[in-house]
């Protein structure tokens, strides 16, 4: 089982309930089995390795190389340069990914490091030295393949020339505490960043193969992972703009400051702005492909199966009040879809944090603690809401799994469930309600998935 604690999560529900709160964790299950990185790789690129080395892409390109090497970065770069190992057993190169995802410190001839995420450390400086190394190696007949999914703005990362990575990283942690959205994040990243925004391939010589799995609302390119493999339409001025409509501008170090004030005036060199011929970037698996593994699941159980969207975003708890005012009304008016239902959501909300001195929790468990609120005591109604990588926020846990009575559930347990939600405390409530899923790593990384389930 890919869901750690299901008994928990069945414990006391009978009839209907039960059998909702199974449903809605097998099509999460199912989803998590589907995205799996090293099949999606396999199944989209297929390598003859003769006298002529060809790689054929699904999409009917044919790449001929001499040598091959990886640069696998982000939540899923193990899996996904494992998939590579099977097909060119002397590929070299070198895997950058969190702390606990990877599965040994080698993988054949590929050197494995771990680090920081979401907050980037020396590790993930030292990925990218690693990296640079390999694409001076790389001729103009190799063939470098890049491996990019979730997590890679972090994991890989290189500040520019006199921009700290403190001060890099307390630029991104005003980012995340104001509650931007992570386009708009990334554009400031890749502004004050070494190698991001297309600046990495500017660098390579060789032929460059970039296959991406999303963990971004709308499948962007230019923003997973900021777009190391990839032109970059934004600009210095818009890194500007974006902390300062946020207020954030007076509380930037000086360092980043400067540094963007410098190319607004056109003294640093902007992102990678146009196509490279020697380079091709294919996306594999996203948000839209998830959203439709969950379909493919639901459809066994012969309920009526909708995809609301995958493109969901917002604050975190306000989006789980809307979707469970859509639920009550399915199960109440027949409208806008008719019951028995599975309704899918993919995408990625917000938390924006204020009043958090002690609080825990991510932005699913807060989407699905928000669900609990409104839905509270309307039976025969779940949501399930996870982190497919399984660490929603910086926790343990995936996400959450409410229905009908978790809401006084809490209040059992001794907590104001309405205080924990202003504190951005969902993952003490959810817990006290034994509504938190535990997945653990997942070697995956395709965006959050908010599954509802009506009888």
């Amino acid at each position: 089982m890919i869901v750690k604690n299901v008994e928990e999560l069945l414990d006391g529900y009978k009839g209907t309930e039960r059998e909702i709160r199974k449903m809605a964790i097998e099509i999460v299950e199912h989803v998590i089995k589907r995205s799996n990185p090293e099949k999606l790789v396999l199944d989209f690129l297929n390598i003859e390795n003769g006298k002529n080395r060809k790689a054929k892409l699904k999409t009917g390109e044919i790449l001929e190389f001499d040598r091959a090497y990886v640069v696998a970065i982000g939540k899923a770069a193990y899996p996904m340069a494992k998939a590579i190992t099977k097909i060119i057993p002397d590929v070299s190169g070198v895997i950058v990914t969190k702390y606990g995802y990877a599965e040994s410190k080698k993988l054949g001839n590929l050197e494995v490091i771990e680090a920081g995420h979401p907050v980037p450390d020396e590790n993930s400086v030292i990925g990218v030295k690693k990296a640079l190394k390999i694409l001076e190696k790389a001729k103009k007949d190799d063939l470098l393949i890049l491996l990019i999914s979730g997590g890679g703005s972090s994991l890989f990362a290189m500040p520019e020339d006199g921009i700290t990575l403190e001060d890099k990283i307390k630029t991104y942690k005003l980012l995340l505490e104001c509650g931007a959205r992570i386009q708009e994040i990334n554009t400031v990243r890749k502004h004050i960043s070494a190698i991001k925004g297309g600046k990495f391939v500017k660098k390579a010589t060789c032929r460059v193969l970039s296959l991406i799995i999303s963990d971004v609302v709308g499948d962007d390119l230019e923003t997973i992972a900021s777009g190391i493999s990839v032109k970059d339409s934004t600009t210095f001025e818009d890194a500007i703009s974006i902390l300062k409509s946020y207020k954030i501008w007076d509380k930037v170090p000086n360092s980043v400051k400067e540094y963007l004030e410098r190319g607004r005036d056109g003294k640093e060199e902007e992102t990678l702005k146009e196509d490279l011929n020697n380079v091709i970037n294919k996306l594999i698996c996203g948000s839209s492909k998830v959203c439709e593994f969950a379909v493919e699941k639901a459809r066994d159980f012969g309920v009526n199966t909708y995809i609301l969207t995958s493109q969901m975003e917002g604050e975190s708890k306000d989006v789980g009040i809307f979707l469970a005012s859509i639920a009550i009304d399915v199960k109440n008016k027949n409208r806008p879809f008719n019951p028995p239902a599975v309704i899918v959501a993919g995408g990625e909300t917000t938390v924006t944090l204020m009043n958090t001195e002690n609080s825990k929790g991510g932005p699913n468990q807060e989407l699905a603690l928000g669900f609990a609120k409104k839905l509270d005591g309307c039976k025969s109604i779940c949501l399930i809401s996870i982190d497919t990588d399984g660490t929603d926020g910086p926790t343990d846990a995936a996400g959450g799994l409410v229905s009908y009575d978790t809401w006084n559930r809490i209040r059992e347990a001794g907590l104001n469930p309405m205080e924990e939600l202003i504190k951005h405390n969902s993952y003490k409530a959810l817990k006290s309600a034994k509504a938190l899923v535990f997945t653990g790593p997942t070697e995956t990384n395709v965006n959050s998935i908010t599954i509802l389930v009506i009888r």
